[in-house]
């Protein structure tokens, strides 16, 4: 088990940024992990209950559209910053069973993404101040996960920290042909996962290796007893011994309790 965010910051974060203090901040779907680094070390971790969902379900509401064209929206025209979202750009959207299409502008579609991304970025700055490092954090704010990739959000993100903002990319231990597909965001945590289980897999070589076969789980080994032969028993007859008491049947049983239970009735007379 890894904590999602500690998995993110080694696939997106240079040690350099996380000795001279750093912030990372991976906007998911369901939530937002933030870690806050200062001399290697880290020294807050955080998760609020808000992340990407919420954005679609504001757009859904606010423009009274279907959850599918909500997300769609969000993804091909969203932008973090109403101002600067042209305003006499519009989109149509499908109908609801054969209704007719409604017509969304730029701006509105932005001003609604602005308002959550803005109470998401107040959280992460309670986070920040709360860290007892937001002073030190020489390297600003990196911010990952599938929310990273909206856009001017990194824009948004400067204007409400004062600090430092770049996208963090899982790009520092990729190689191969999948790299550039690879190369998202939104792949951070899986990519440090993946990291993390090379280290485990690389310690357990190291141990095995320097003879410390005994921190680790041993393979069951089944001894094979050779087969012998056995006596067969089946024609000699049991000798029921003196000490031996015969098998009683049920009913012998029933009899045996009944006279006891009359005993005891009379001795309580008696």
């Amino acid at each position: 088990m890894i904590l999602e965010p500690l998995a993110s910051s080694d696939a997106v974060l240079t040690e350099d940024e996380k000795e001279a203090g750093v912030v990372l901040v991976d906007i998911g779907g369901g939530t937002t992990d933030v870690a806050v680094y200062y001399d290697n070390i880290i020294r807050h971790t955080a998760v609020i209950p808000l992340g990407g969902n919420v954005v679609t379900k504001d757009i859904k509401e606010g423009c009274a559209i279907l959850q599918r064209f909500a997300e769609q929206l969000k993804i091909q025209y969203g932008s973090a910053l109403g101002d600067i979202a042209p305003e006499d750009k519009v989109v149509s959207i499908p109908g609801i069973s054969g209704r007719e299409p409604k017509e969304i502008s730029f701006r509105s579609l932005a001003y609604i993404i602005q308002s959550r991304m803005e109470e998401i970025i107040d959280f992460v700055n309670f986070e920040i101040q709360n860290s007892g490092y937001s002073d030190k954090l020489a390297a600003g704010v990196v911010i990952t996960g599938g929310g990273a990739m909206l856009k001017h959000l990194p824009q948004l993100m400067k204007f409400k920290t004062a600090m430092d903002v770049r996208i963090g990319y899982p790009n520092e231990h990729l190689a191969g042909n999948g790299r550039t597909e690879i190369n998202q965001p939104m792949y951070a945590t899986a990519v440090g996962l993946i990291m993390k289980g090379f280290e485990y897999l690389e310690t357990y070589r190291q141990g095995f290796n320097a003879g410390k076969e005994e921190d680790y789980v041993k393979p069951v080994h089944r001894e094979v007893v050779e087969e012998t032969e056995v006596p067969d028993f089946r024609d000699e007859e049991e000798e029921v011994t003196e000490t031996q008491q015969p098998k009683l049947s049920i009913t012998d049983k029933l009899k045996a309790v009944v006279s006891k239970m009359f005993e005891v009735e009379d001795q309580a007379i008696s």
